[in-house]
């Protein structure tokens, strides 16, 4: 059987222990093991030519064992790659994982402005958090593959929600992706550009939201493609900005149409004692402005803070008070004071009421 479906293969008895399979990738499948395999453990690795010569197949059959669950038995310890190699090995195998859309609110008028796209994770992943999974592409080297499923699968369910006509040519929506992705073949902007088109959408359409999981190495070649993507319609958002890597002098590089301020700087800017943060959001402000940015506040979950971000002229905000992430893109819901107003008006005074500002031009 195995010469008939891999007539390239090489086969090489390891004693007591099984086989080793040796094929190319493009010929030996996760599905034609499974089936060579006939019910027994097995498991599939890359040979990663960057590796010795001497040393690549012996690092690729340890990864293979360690993947089919034999190591144990065999005296070989779980290394933390071949650790994210299983979960990431359960993520693609899941089918239940969804998306969802939560709000990014014009705190002119708290209205949608657009809506962030975020994966939910099948319950089969049993405790894995999405944070979980994307740290354990990053370790197993496999950050394009899980950006191409998110993608693929996010693009789709934009085309399912997203109006039809005009209406639905003018909604927005934030998509994450992780820094070495962007500068994948397969994510440069025409590339991109296409993946969006097929599934029956506007570049327009869609933020491309940096995620700040891992540090920024190769800016230079990110902005070329920062640039290369705003020419063709993308928005280009800095996610969690002045929590990690994005620096001002990597953002102002970058030349983003958003940053967002990160939920640890935002929730409790309302505080009296805040002076500290409300410094820093005006710094956001300021700084987004000379460089011709929007800003974003994240996690906003009091009405103090609501406020304090509104008086700073943040342009848009999003977070549990202003509307939570549903399986649909919905309006925010009404933020309202202990007195049941509503918390924008033009019709009543600041005491009363957040203060009306003139709306961005966007």
């Amino acid at each position: 059987m195995l010469k008939e479906q891999l007539p390239k293969a090489r086969a090489i008895e390891l004693a007591d222990s099984g086989w080793s399979v040796i094929a190319p990738a493009q010929d030996l499948t996760q599905d034609l093991a499974t089936r060579l395999a006939q019910g027994m453990g097995f498991g599939l690795a890359d040979v990663d030519p960057s590796e010795p010569p001497t040393e690549r197949y012996l690092v690729a059959l340890g990864s293979a064992v360690q993947i089919s669950g034999l190591g144990d038995r065999i005296g070989m310890g779980e290394t933390p790659e071949i650790a994210s190699r299983k979960v990431m090995s359960l993520f693609f195998a899941c089918h239940e994982h969804h998306v969802e859309f939560q709000p990014i609110v014009d705190l002119a008028t708290l209205k949608a402005h657009e809506w962030e796209c975020l994966f939910r994770l099948s319950p089969g992943m049993g405790s894995q958090t999405i944070t979980d999974v994307v740290e354990a592409a990053l370790k197993a080297k496999c950050p394009v593959d899980f950006d191409t499923f998110i993608v693929e699968a996010t693009l789709a369910r934009i085309a399912e929600v997203a109006e039809p006509g005009p209406a639905g040519i003018r909604m927005k929506f934030g998509v994450n992706f992780l820094p070495a992705s962007l500068l994948a073949p397969s994510f440069e902007a025409g590339a991109l550009a296409d993946r969006v088109r097929a599934a029956g959408l506007s570049p327009h359409q869609i933020i491309v939201e940096c995620t700040e999981q891992q540090a920024f190495h190769d800016v230079p070649r990110l902005k070329r493609q920062v640039r290369a993507l705003r020419r063709l319609g993308f928005g280009f958002a800095v996610d969690d900005a002045g929590a990690g890597y994005a620096s001002f002098t990597v953002i102002a590089a970058l030349e983003p149409t958003i940053i967002k301020i990160d939920k640890e700087i935002v929730q409790g800017v309302g505080n009296k004692d805040a002076e500290a943060k409300k410094a820093l959001v005006e710094a956001f402000v300021s700084f987004s402005r000379r460089i011709g940015a929007q800003t974003v506040a994240e996690g906003i979950e009091t009405r103090r803070d609501l406020l304090a971000l509104q008086d700073r002229e943040v342009d848009f905000g999003q977070g549990y008070l202003l509307g939570r992430s549903s399986c649909t893109p919905v309006q925010p819901r009404p933020v309202r004071d202990t007195e049941g107003l509503t918390l924008v008006s033009e019709a009543v005074s600041w005491d009363r009421a957040v203060r009306p500002r003139a709306a961005a031009g966007h």
